[in-house]
């Protein structure tokens, strides 16, 4: 009973240093080895096990293989994709958001002015944030210190990130003053708030991320703040491994996932014309572009540039 409880104990008990084995270049761990091992039995399986079924018999001819045109869906979504959840999503899909909105390739003729142009700014700038922050994520935390290129990187994260706020805040402000949410477009305005949001409390944590100074006065400032809230056995400003998981995971994907339905929802809707514009200004022809429950008058489209 000795032998087979010490031989139970060797395989249950992990807290004892591995075996490696070392081939050239190659090093890897036994459990590493045997598990590489049974994931290429189950691949060669998988494989292989299609060829070995019996063929049919004499006299038996195969069946035919089935052409594309059987895998193709209905073109109006029609009752054979009626009891299936992909078929229904695609309805609504085709229904709220149908291809010359997803991707138009006209604009209205207002849409020439500035006004507008900020927030497709702001869409690129995070584009640059978000390039930038997973090549500093790929080096870890002292690289942009200790490395010439990486400071360079870090500069062009921290301008980027400059940009985009500065071109969130403008694109905010108009938004406001032009009253947005006309034509049943309070959620997407609102969902342009909740993006303001997100983009200050993932701008907090990138400076709780710097390992400098700075983010070591900002930590130890706000931790007063943070207890005072009731929030603080929660967050922790001080705790540098919170701060920065928040800043390259949960709080980029998050303010990404928002911004891309803000964008979707101004597909839907279209952008929202001047308040003082008038129906001559306008033209007509354009109710597709700024949605059917827009109560703006009509304008003309013209090819966007």
């Amino acid at each position: 009973m000795t032998g087979e409880a010490d031989l139970a104990s060797a395989v249950i008990n992990l807290n004892h240093p591995d075996h490696y084995f070392h081939w050239g270049f190659v090093l890897i761990s036994e459990a590493n080895l045997v598990v590489v091992a049974i994931m290429l039995a189950l691949f060669v399986a998988a494989i292989a096990l299609p060829f070995m079924r019996p063929r049919p018999a004499a006299g038996h001819a195969p069946a035919a293989p089935a052409s594309s045109e059987d895998h193709e869906p209905p073109p109006d979504g029609g009752s054979e994709a009626s009891g299936t959840w992909t078929g229904a999503l695609r309805r609504i899909g085709l229904r709220y958001l149908p291809p010359s909105k997803l991707l138009p390739d006209a604009q209205p003729a207002y849409v020439a002015s500035w006004v507008y142009v900020f927030g497709v700014l702001t869409v690129a700038a995070l584009g640059i944030v978000v390039a930038t922050g997973l090549v500093l994520a790929v080096e870890g935390p002292a690289w942009w210190h200790t490395s010439n290129i990486g400071h360079f990187v870090n500069s062009l994260h921290l301008w980027s990130v400059e940009l985009f706020m500065g071109f969130m805040a403008i694109h905010l402000w108009a938004k406001f003053w032009m009253a947005a949410w006309r034509g049943k477009r309070s959620l997407t305005w609102m969902s342009g708030v909740v993006a303001f949001l997100l983009a200050v409390v993932e701008a907090f944590t990138g400076y709780l991320s710097q390992t400098n100074f700075d983010s070591q006065w900002i930590a130890f400032e706000s931790k007063d703040a943070f207890n005072g809230s009731g929030i603080g056995a929660l967050l922790d400003p001080m705790n540098f491994g919170q701060a920065l998981m928040l800043h390259i995971a949960l709080l980029p994907l998050a303010l990404v996932l928002v911004v891309a339905l803000h964008v979707l929802m101004v597909r839907m809707r279209g952008v929202v014309p001047p308040i003082d514009a008038r129906p001559e200004d306008l033209g007509v022809g354009g109710a597709s572009a700024r949605g059917t429950d827009d109560p703006s008058p009509a304008r003309e489209e013209v090819p966007s540039r």
